[in-house]
This record gives C-alpha cells, structure tokens and sequence, in this order.
C-alpha cells in the first residue's frame, strides 16, 4: 500500500493526489451534514414525509444536469469548463467556484436561524450546495481523465481506486461522526463543522498548479501590440527632440504627425481587442453549438437510447419510500441518531462487498440475466421492511435494529449490482471523441430517474395518507413498491441480448 501511494505521488505529484482524493472525501463526508438536515426538515420544519421527500428531490435536481458543466477534453466539447476556460484555465477555476458554492451555503445556514427555518429559503440553499458538489464532481473527474492520458496512462486504474476508496472511507467517517453529532450537537453546528471541509478544499485549489490553454494567446498578442506602440511613440519622441533644435515648423509638423498616428494606434488596439473578444465569444459558441449536434447524434442511435430508457425506466416505475421509513424508524420505531449512522456505515460496507463480488464472480454474466435477478433481489428485500412494519419481527423476537441493520447493508449489495451494469454500459456505448460528456449524461439520466422515482414517492405518500405520526397505510406503500420492483424485468429487451461486463 505504502509503495503505491509513492508511486502514485511520483508520478502525479502531492497536491494533486492531496485534491482529489480530498474532493472524493467531502463527497462522501456528506452524510455527516445532510443527515442533519434530515431531521431539521423532520423535526424543526415539521413537514410531512412527503413534504420532506419533494424538499430533497428539488435540492438534488442539480445532479440530473451534469452535462451543462461536463467536459470532453480530447475532441472540446466539454459544455462549460472546456468551452469557457477563466484565464486561460479551464479546472482550477472551477473547482474554485464550486467549493464557494458548496461552502456559503452551510455557513448562510450555520449562522443565520430565520434562513435555516424557512422552507424556501433552505431549498435554495441546499440546491445551490448540490449545485456545487455535482460541478466539483464533474470537473475532477475531467482532470483525472486528463491527468492519466499519454505516458501515465498506466494509472488510470489506480486514479480511479484511490477515489472511490476516499470515497467510501468519507462516507463512514461521514455516517459514523453524523450520529454522534446528531445527538451531542445542535444542527446549526454541525452544519458550520461541515464547512471546514469546503474551506480546505479551497485553500488546496491553490496548490496545484494548472497549464495554460490556448485561449490566452489572444491576450498575450495584446500585451505585445501594446508594447510594440509604446516603443513607437517613444522613437517619435525622440525626433521631435531633435527636430525643436532645427526648425518650429518641423516641431509643429511632427506633433501633429504623431498625434494622428496616436489615435490611429489606440483606435487600432481598441479594434483588435474587441476583435479578439468577438472571436472568443464565436469559439465558444460553436463549442456548444458542436457539443449539443454531437451529443443529439449519439443518443439518437438505437444502441444508446434503448439502455439508458431501461435504467431511467427502472428508477421511475418503482415509488422511492426512503424519507417515508427513516420517519417511520424515528418516530414509531424511536430509533436513535446513532444507531441510524451505524446502519449507514453498514450499507457503504455493502456497497463495497457488492462491487467486490460483482468484479470477481459477476463479470462475465451477461447483464440482462444480473439485471433481472437484482430486480427480483431488491424486492425480496423490500420484504424485510413489510416485516418492520407489520411488526412480524417482533413476534418472532428479532429485534427492529436487526432488521433494519440487514435491510440496509444487503439493499446497498444488490443496488450495486444495478449500478455495475449501468457503468460497464455506459463506457462501452460511449463513442470516441465525447466519452466524457456523453458518460456525463448517461449520469445525469440515471441521477434524474433517481429524482423521479423520489417524487413518485412523495406522491404515493402523499396520495395514501402516510404523514408523520400516521402510518397506518405505509404497508400497502411498501406492498405497491414491491409490485413495481417487477415492472423494469417486463422491458429488459431494452438492454443488449450479448452484452457482459467483458464485452465491447
């Protein structure tokens, strides 16, 4: 472990590695904080599950328009940070400007309580933050994918392990210390804690150092312009000097000369930059004007739309009930804090065992096949939370944190084996010249089905009666999600016949 971290270090640098792997941390870290603001929506706002449920659908929108701050930096159809570098760079800034977006908003929340006790107040607010991370993810993505071109290609591979592995440790560490905090801190509190990672984050931008791209040049060509006619009028001068000795009349000539040929210089550096500024503007909008072309003619072709319908399909026909149990467990089960983040720190396990056994047994399976089975795995286990709320647990002396411990981690394991499928797909439909942005959108699909599935929640809690305190018809809730688990193996035509996780 030692030996790769140094080679990694060797062949990126410190502060490179230091960014990333920071970034991946705060990522995951976020369960620290939007824990707490599940229970400031549940017990301070006192909103529905319902209510609280549409709050978070809107506050994560942001990840559903990835594409709109994606890249592609080998062909420039990167939508923002390719297309519109800020001085000459095109991630540092970025990155920059994102953690200001992902920072202000917990400080504004932290410290101002009217803000944070407002429910249209905190939607914008939590949005922006979303905002933020989603570009932050984006954008180290696109300099991982730079940083590992050409001679250090061989590293891709690690890259992307160091990440996740940030990842999953920030998510632990995030879920571990949100419990605690919940019940020995306020909520304000520990949204002003969760700041100080953005603040790192941002006083890190400073120490990697980024190329410059072409779009300075233009710059640098005024600089000279300009330094070229200072020189000028310094020779001009330097005849008058010489003329005044001879004749008035000369002096007087030569003034005149040299004034005229002033105004012709500055009106002609005037024109030249404005020039450059209208090319730069034209640039930028045939970039996107490409980048959109090249995007509708890929997810046109068959072999792309038809999958990335099944994924969509497979968030949207199926009732996201989460917000609906975690009032459930804290409110009729009277779960603690605590206990919850430990349950969290279980589902990241899950989710690594999943990946794990998915790359060492699974790969060569074909998708359709692991697809069906996990849409079947994934209903059996919605069975676990029929037995909670039935309480048929309690009859059989299997205690509710048992149930819910399990729930969690194998629910994690099995989504994972969705989730697999999609990213092995993804990166097999991507045709060459916009990976990036493509991969970016296939994302943002699969994110914006997640957002639907989590409104068509809302509404069928909103449609059974299910409010806090009332959850008299949430078993017929979770009997509904069970039936729609089903609907997504119906259209697994969608998903190519031969297609494994080996497979081109």
């Amino acid at each position: 472990m030692i030996q790769w971290l140094r080679r990694l270090k060797k062949a990126f640098g410190f502060s490179f590695l230091w960014l990333i792997c920071l970034i991946y941390f705060t990522q995951g870290f976020r369960s620290f904080v939007w824990t707490a603001v599940s229970y400031q929506l549940k017990d301070l706002l006192k909103l529905s599950p319902s209510a609280s449920q549409f709050v978070s659908s809107i506050a994560f929108f942001p990840w559903s328009i990835k594409p709109l701050y994606g890249y592609e930096f080998r062909s420039n159809l990167g939508i923002l940070s390719d297309c519109i570098p800020i001085k000459g760079r095109k991630r540092i800034p970025y990155i920059q400007i994102s953690t200001v977006l992902s920072l202000v908003p917990w400080l504004i929340l932290g410290l101002n309580a009217y803000m944070r006790s407002s429910t249209w107040h905190l939607i914008i607010f939590l949005t922006a933050q979303n905002l933020g991370s989603a570009m932050a993810d984006v954008v180290v993505d696109a300099m991982i994918a730079e940083a590992v071109r050409s001679e250090r290609s061989s590293f891709a591979g690690d890259l992307q392990s160091i990440s996740w592995l940030s990842m999953a440790f920030g998510g632990i560490c995030g879920s571990l210390l949100g419990g605690y905090a919940l019940t020995n801190l306020k909520i304000h509190t520990i949204f002003l804690l969760f700041s100080v990672l953005p603040t790192i984050q941002l006083l890190s931008c400073g120490l990697v150092e980024e190329n410059l791209v072409g779009s300075n040049v233009s710059h640098e060509f005024s600089n000279s312009s300009n330094s070229h006619m200072v020189n000028g009028n310094s020779n001009v001068f330097d005849e008058d000097i010489s003329l005044e000795k001879n004749s008035n009349v000369s002096i007087i000539r030569r003034r005149k000369s040299q004034k005229k040929k002033k105004k012709r210089s500055v009106f002609s550096s005037k024109y030249h930059t404005s020039e450059n500024g209208n090319s730069l503007i034209l640039q930028w909008l045939r970039s996107l004007k490409a980048a959109t072309y090249s995007l509708y003619g890929a997810f046109r072709q068959p072999a792309i739309l038809r999958p990335m319908t099944w994924f969509f399909l497979a968030h949207v026909t199926v009732p996201n009930l989460s917000t609906i149990m975690f009032y459930y467990q804290t409110e009729y089960l009277n779960l603690e804090p605590s206990f919850l983040g430990t349950a969290r720190v279980v589902g990241w396990a899950g989710l690594m065992l999943g990946t794990y056994a998915y790359n060492c047994y699974l790969k060569k399976i074909k998708l359709r096949k692991i697809l069906m089975w996990t849409q079947i795995g994934l209903s059996i286990l919605s069975l676990l939370d029929i037995v909670l709320v039935s309480r048929l647990n309690v009859a059989y002396g299997i205690s509710d944190k048992a149930t819910v411990l399990y729930g969690s981690a194998l629910s994690d394991a099995v989504n994972q084996f969705k989730f697999m499928p999609f990213l092995i797909l993804s990166g097999q439909l991507c045709p060459p010249g916009i990976e990036g942005t493509l991969f970016a959108l296939f994302m943002s699909i699969n994110n914006f089905g997640s957002t639907v599935g989590s409104f068509v929640g809302a509404g069928l809690a909103s449609v059974l009666n299910i409010s806090s305190g009332s959850f008299d018809n949430l078993l017929l809730g979770i009997v509904i999600q069970v039936i729609c688990t089903f609907i997504p193996i119906a259209f697994l035509f969608l998903i190519p016949k031969e297609a494994t996780g080996v497979s081109k």
